[in-house]
């Protein structure tokens, strides 16, 4: 009985959730009220009440549940380049970049810590982690397993990089998502291979030894 309770609780807030967030996307966060969530939901108001207590609580739940999805979003695209850095930093990217133009909420978060005015905004300032910052850890997490031949002052700068040209972009962007991201995995790979050039097609992969073969690999050389 009790996991059928919880099975039911679970639905009840995704439900709940599903409505405050097709509400928000219309119209905002600032003129939501608790009786139109609950309409939108198909409960009464007490047994919303009962569930999370207040608005602000379906903010956080809110917000939670968008960027829960939108990391591991990012982490998809990343794991399905593994080991090539301009590719899967241009993956990550635009999936980035897609989500703020497809999705409101996402677009919000994202832009939270650049002074937004919107008052579900100021539930991120209390997360223990800023978006970014969480954003950054786990791309320099993956970078470590990913990138190994890239050293870490290298990978430090790439990281930081790619986030901030990242958030520049969602608040002006000046192409479309797709050649946004190219753009921004190109720089990203020049700042992670500061020696290398030509980076394009294979970019990330570990260098081949460009050494002169020995005499006694070359046919015909034998003494």
């Amino acid at each position: 009985m009790t996991r059928f309770r919880e099975s039911v609780r679970s639905l009840l807030r995704q439900q709940v959730l599903d409505a405050a967030y097709g509400l928000v996307a219309a119209d905002g966060w600032g003129v939501l009220r608790m009786t139109a969530i609950a309409r939108a939901a198909g409960i009464s108001r007490q047994t919303l009440y009962n569930e999370f207590g207040s608005k602000e609580a379906i903010g956080n739940a809110l917000v939670q549940r968008e960027l829960e999805g939108f990391l591991l979003g990012i982490q998809r695209e990343l794991d399905a380049h593994r080991g090539e850095l301009e590719k899967a930093a241009a993956a990550g990217v635009g999936y980035t970049l897609r989500q703020a133009v497809e999705n409101p909420l996402i677009k919000s978060v994202l832009l939270a810590a650049r002074g937004g005015e919107d008052d579900l905004l100021a539930y991120l300032t209390t997360r223990p982690e800023p978006v970014f910052g969480t954003a950054m850890a786990m791309l320099d997490a993956y970078a470590v397993e990913a990138w190994p031949d890239v050293d870490e002052e290298s990978r430090g700068l790439a990281v930081e990089t790619i986030v901030r040209l990242t958030v520049s972009h969602i608040v002006q962007p000046v192409d479309s998502p797709e050649e946004s991201a190219r753009r921004i995995a190109r720089i990203t790979a020049r700042i992670a291979y500061p020696g290398r050039q030509g980076l394009s097609g294979g970019a990330g992969r570990a260098p081949r030894s460009t050494a002169a073969p020995a005499a006694s690999e070359v046919p015909g050389s034998g003494p």
